[in-house]
């Protein structure tokens, strides 16, 4: 599945899926709602001055693609979207709560760690522990449909590296912040072999360990749930 989407179409996306779980009562969402939930200044990043016009256009083409409906059964004059990209009765896409949280934090506030993504994500589901933020990703960067995320490379001094989505608008934009001096990382310092410049460091080891213990966990638990009682 190939989804590119502009920077507003992602916060729009982004808007309606946190609003659907955040505040189901007042979903779907009008458009001066919808502008309201793009505009706002938290739990957003950047800040976006949207107007009417720009954001009707955006949404009518979000329709024509099928990634938002206005079809509601709610019979009134003003009309109400909702998102159709994931999680609906008759779409294909279909993400854990977990991996549907991310997917919508990283387009509201672009790229962030695992760590972050942990304590935004809890507003829309329980996350005990930062293992299962990581199997997450992981799942995600391998989807069937996707990949819908990219593990960015750690900047200087940054303890934990970043993920972005791969749905297009900012997270091109977000993969060109690098500084020269990560990018020189990547492509291996001179005087220091390519291969060693590939080298996972021993905190990436273990932070791949750890989410490879935490999808066991999910995996383990769920077989556990699908056997028969005694």
């Amino acid at each position: 599945m190939t989804i590119v989407l502009t920077a507003i179409e992602a916060r729009v996306i982004g808007s309606l899926m946190e609003k659907e779980v955040t505040t189901p009562e007042q979903y779907p969402l009008s458009l001066n709602s919808l502008l309201a939930a793009c505009n706002q200044k938290s739990n957003r990043d950047p800040a976006m001055n949207l107007g009417e016009a720009e954001l009707q256009a955006a949404v009518d083409g979000l329709m024509k693609r099928h990634l938002v409906s206005d079809r509601s059964a709610y019979g009134g004059r003003v009309p109400k979207y909702k998102q159709v990209f994931c999680n609906t009765s008759f779409g294909p896409l279909q993400f854990t709560d977990l991996e549907r949280a991310i997917v919508c934090e990283l387009l509201l506030r672009g790229p962030q760690s695992a760590g972050e993504l942990r304590t935004r994500c809890q507003r829309m589901t329980p996350v005990p522990e930062v293992g299962l933020v990581d199997a997450a990703l992981e799942a995600l960067a391998i989807h069937e449909s996707g990949p819908f995320v990219v593990r960015l490379p750690r900047r200087p001094g940054a303890r934990d590296p970043r993920w972005m989505h791969l749905l297009g608008g900012e997270a091109a934009a977000a993969g060109s912040d690098s500084s020269p001096e990560s990018a020189a990382a990547d492509a291996g310092a001179p005087g220091i072999p390519a291969a060693a410049a590939e080298r996972p460091t021993l905190a990436q080891r273990v932070a791949d360990l750890e989410a490879e213990v935490a999808a066991l966990r999910l995996e383990v638990a769920s077989l556990r749930g699908r056997q028969p009682p005694d």
